[in-house]
Parts: structure tokens; sequence; C-alpha cells
């Protein structure tokens, strides 16, 4: 259903131990374009959430946060404790989502935990558009024997998070004791994204820099490593290989 809409969803949810809030709006451009649409979606619809689990007796509830809400950090690799300062009405929206979460998790009594990701890809992950996560197009331009395009100079660095790492990472933080904490889910290690043309081996172009796109966006997961026990297995050499394998099948 329509999260935004549907304004009770406790029949949906009876007898729930877990909810894992991955729903809403990502694309930056379309935020900026249709911000009403992503306050709605991102927003309104986690409201429509919190309202209906607040008579629940849950274990965890798991919230999917953007590291879009650093903007432009100075402190690179970022941690939790940086300034936020959202630079889109997407950042804005999931920003906003997230401490209304933990602000009520903390009135309603109810244990929450907000992951930060940074930039996750990995199979099926959206091709589409210019803000769809930069691996995804470079994988489809490489199927297509497309030049790859490399926004700007391609100097700039990202932190990426393969998806199985990601979903194990929800899990364990489902699974832990910790309660009411915001973690940083992303790779140590950021990398400049002409290295990710390198690791395609493939020809490339450069296109205009974008609205809203920071230069840096490093992650820093020594909180989550110290309290969750938790760290990335899959290097983005890996995850690339493995995108490209099933694209050769």
């Amino acid at each position: 259903c329509d999260l935004s809409q549907k304004k009770n969803l406790t029949n949906l949810l009876h007898g729930v131990d877990y909810v894992f809030h991955l729903a809403g709006l990502s694309e930056v451009n379309a935020s900026i374009k249709n911000p009403n649409k992503y306050y709605k979606a991102n927003v309104i619809g986690t409201l429509n959430i919190l309202n209906s689990v607040q008579h629940l007796k849950l274990k965890k509830f798991i919230y999917s946060a953007s590291a879009s809400c650093y903007g432009n950090p100075k402190e690179i690799p970022t941690t939790e404790k940086e300034k936020i300062q959202t630079l889109t009405p997407y950042a804005s929206t999931k920003w906003i989502a997230e401490k209304m979460i933990m602000r009520l998790a903390v009135k309603q009594r109810f244990p929450a935990i907000s992951l930060r990701f940074f930039n996750v890809y990995g199979p099926r992950s959206r091709a589409s558009g210019p803000y769809s996560a930069v691996i995804g197009i470079f994988t489809k331009q490489k199927i297509a024997n497309k030049p790859l395009t490399v926004v700007g100079d391609g100097l700039q660095s990202r932190s990426f998070i393969y998806v199985s790492d990601v979903v194990e990472v929800m899990i364990k933080a489902a699974k832990s004791k910790i309660s009411n904490e915001t973690f940083n889910v992303g790779s140590q290690k950021s990398v400049k994204i002409n290295e990710i043309v390198k690791i395609f081996k493939g020809k490339k172009i450069n296109v205009p820099k974008r609205v809203g796109d920071p230069k840096h966006s490093s992650a820093n997961i020594k909180k989550i490593i110290r309290q969750l026990k938790w760290k990335p297995k899959v290097s983005i050499k890996e995850g690339i290989n493995i995108l490209l394998k099933g694209v050769n099948k």
C-alpha cells in the first residue's frame, strides 16, 4: 500500500516483532523537481508507520537512513557526530524521518536503530536516470558497450557498500541488544569514481557536475565496528566482479 495514504497500519503489523523501514523515494534530482512528493513519501509515510507501532511490543525498529544528511562534511571520513547539512529535499526528508523515529523511540519506549547508508550497490539496483547509483549506471553502460559517463572530473570519492553487507548489518542490528543509536554503514575506505572506471575497464566520457552532489562521501565506521562488531566483507573489486559475472552469464 501507499504508506503516505494509509494512516492506520496496525492490522498489517499485528504480531510483528521487527520493523525494517526501507520504504521511500530516493532520487535526488526528482526530489528537487517535486519536493512535496518526497515529503509525503518519506516523512508522512514514516509518521504513519510510527503512529501504527506505538501500541506494539516491538523487539526492534530498524530505519534505513541516508548519509546524504551530511552534505559536504568538513570531516573526511565522516563520523555520526558530524554537523547535519542537507543539500536536497531528498536528504532533508530522510533526516526529518530519522529524527522523528529516534525521538518517538525514546518517548514511546520502543528500541530503534537508524542506519545511515552510504552508496549501496548490487544486483538489480536502479540504473535509470542521472542520479541513480553510479555502479548501476556503469554496469548498464558496460553491457551496451557504451562509454562510462563520469560526472565532473571523477575525483569525487564515495564509500560504496555491497547489498549483502547491508542485509547482514540490518539483521545484526535487529538482533543486537543495542537500541536508540545511529550508525554509519559504508566501506572502510572510500574510492574515487575514476578508480571505479579502471575496475570496469571501460572508456569514459565526462559530463557536467550536478546540483546537490557532494565532492566526498566517506564513512567513518569505527562506531559500528566497536558496538555491533560488524564490518563489510565484500570489497569494491569483488562487488563489481559479481555484478559483471551476473551480466555475462
